[in-house]
């Protein structure tokens, strides 16, 4: 529940001191104007929050998860962190670097859900650096229940006289999700302190933690900030009935009141053929932020993040008034896992 006991009004804070956590995060990530792209599309101004500079293993979203699931594992006196997500996921990487942090090993699953890829995909990018921080893993065909399947594992590995940490994809539930409640903080603190308001948060939206944390962490705080996750898997209906159930339990985690379906808002238009398959949408944007303003954004989550901005703006969507706050999840490492998408789109 915010704190509001000795706080004027509109300084509300969240007690996160109460949940188990170990430090991971370069935290405050900064928040930067991206003027050139907002001149040239000619709409709202648009900023960044750039938690792609978070700083575990190149940085990325999951950290800010991974500080409190990592800190209940170490709780639990657990040796050994088990995680499931596709063939090249932000979240495994992260998952392993951060088990190297506190002394773990660290099992992954990892899901062969983008169809169509060479054999380099299973190796480089993500993969790449799963390896060189010493996780062990092992792959699954597409289409499974992936945590049921990490869960299994997860017995397994009990028995044989482990003490793992099963950690949900994406780090997606509500103790991963206070991580993003911890960033809703950070913005309103922002805010607070510099008078810079925003007016939209937009985001790519696919385990629904980060979605759900922001929009449960923003509720909470009584801080009116409409969040729009851009779906880069499933459709409209389906990926706002997951954010808003985790949602709900993130609130009740914080002690908070409930909220209601209608404030979960996703846009459903830029997922193209399939997750982990970049639609030409998905190159421009990378090509966009690359050329205009030096940001790398990632053909997985990222750019279908920043192509629905894009497209939203030259839709109308926002008023020419209006400060949109865009936040960068990371993931830039799998850019290497799609060099020959890229330069074809290049040429």
């Amino acid at each position: 529940m915010a704190n509001t006991d000795t706080l004027p009004r509109g300084t509300a804070r969240i007690d996160f001191d109460r949940f188990p956590r170990t430090a991971l995060c370069h935290r405050p990530t900064p928040i930067e104007p991206l003027p050139r792209l907002s001149a040239l599309l000619g709409g709202p101004s648009i900023f960044i929050k750039r938690d792609d500079c978070t700083g575990l293993a190149m940085g990325g979203n999951k950290t800010r998860k991974l500080e409190f699931l990592v800190g209940e594992a170490m709780q639990q006196k657990a040796d050994m962190l088990v995680t499931q997500g596709a063939v090249q996921s932000n979240h495994v990487r992260q998952t392993a670097a951060a088990a190297c942090k506190v002394g773990m090993k660290c099992h992954v699953l990892l899901e062969r859900r983008v169809p169509g890829r060479d054999a380099s995909y299973e190796e480089t990018g993500n993969v790449l650096l799963d390896n060189l921080f010493g996780a062990t893993h092992e792959f699954r065909p597409a289409g499974l229940d992936m945590n049921a399947e990490a869960e299994a594992v997860t017995a397994k590995l009990r028995e044989q006289g482990h003490r793992p940490y099963f950690i949900p994809g994406g780090g997606s539930n509500a103790t991963g999700a206070l991580g993003y409640a911890n960033c809703a903080q950070e913005i309103v603190d922002h805010t607070r302190e510099t008078g810079e308001a925003f007016d939209w948060l937009v985001m790519g939206t696919g385990s629904t933690g980060t979605q759900a944390g922001l929009v449960a962490g923003f509720h909470a705080l009584d801080h009116a900030l409409p969040v729009m996750g851009v779906s880069v898997r499933q459709p409209r209906e389906r990926q706002m009935n997951a954010v808003h159930a985790l949602t709900q339990k993130t609130l009740e985690k914080l002690g908070a009141e409930g909220i209601a379906l209608s404030k979960i808002l996703v846009d459903d238009g830029y997922v193209g053929e399939g997750y982990g398959i970049p639609a030409e949408s998905t190159l421009e944007a990378i090509r966009l932020l690359a050329r205009q303003e030096g940001i790398l954004l990632d053909p997985v989550y990222s750019a279908k993040g920043m192509a629905g901005l894009i497209g939203m703006v030259r839709q109308g969507f926002f008023k020419p008034t209006d400060r949109v706050l865009f936040l960068h999840t990371g993931g830039s490492t799998a850019l290497f896992a799609y060099q020959d998408q890229l330069l074809a789109s290049l040429n």
